[in-house]
């Protein structure tokens, strides 16, 4: 009998562990579940999985940083990263990093298949979902114009509720640089309270 692929799971998330643990399951051993960047690290380092499925944004250590710290301790685990955002900029950063692949969290549950796959047999995977291209910039005459790509997204995220320090690990910065990004933001666009913030990222 063939020896299943193991897997070592981790997301904050019960809910969308649930999902996965369901999806997942029935393919692979799943070694252990865990919920959080630092419990990840050591489970990889103890329990030597075949492959990680990791989301990006993750208490304590973020997805980005178990992948620095894996490169630093020469744990050669290829890792397949979830995000709930679809923009190709995540995609770029992921793989840059050392990941396998990048699937966003609404993607067909075959992608997330497609990805692992690629990933046990030493390869990188280009994410369907993510292949589309980016959302058109605003109008000339559109006040978010004179924003860069990176302003942009740090006021959706913003809008989204995230806090500083969730975005800056979701974007791999520093909360320091967040703070800076939301401060040019809020003087190009003459905003003064971060609830203004909100309703400008939100549309309103």
């Amino acid at each position: 009998m063939t020896r299943q692929a193991r897997l070592l799971l981790a997301d904050d998330h019960p809910l969308v562990i649930e999902g996965l643990k369901s999806l997942l399951a029935p393919r692979y051993d799943l070694v252990a579940v865990v919920a959080d960047g630092h419990e990840l690290l050591l489970s990889a380092q103890a329990l030597r999985p075949d492959v990680i499925v990791t989301d990006i944004s993750m208490p304590r250590l973020s997805g980005f940083e178990v992948l620095a710290e894996l490169k630093k301790r020469e744990l050669a685990i290829p890792v397949v990263m979830l995000t709930m955002h679809d923009e190709p900029g995540y995609a770029r950063r992921a793989l840059t990093l050392g990941a396998a692949a990048l699937v966003p969290k609404h993607a067909p549950p075959a992608e997330l298949i497609a990805a692992i796959e690629a990933a046990l047999a030493g390869d990188t995977y280009d994410t369907p979902s993510l292949a589309a291209p980016p959302a058109a910039a605003p109008a000339a005459d559109d006040p978010l114009a004179s924003l860069t790509p990176r302003q942009r997204t740090v006021l959706h995220l913003t809008g989204q509720g995230r806090s500083v320090k969730t975005i800056a690990a979701e974007l791999g910065i520093s909360p320091r640089t967040v703070e800076y990004h939301k401060y040019q933001i809020m003087a190009q666009l003459n905003i003064r309270t971060n609830a203004d913030l909100i309703r400008r990222a939100l549309g309103k």
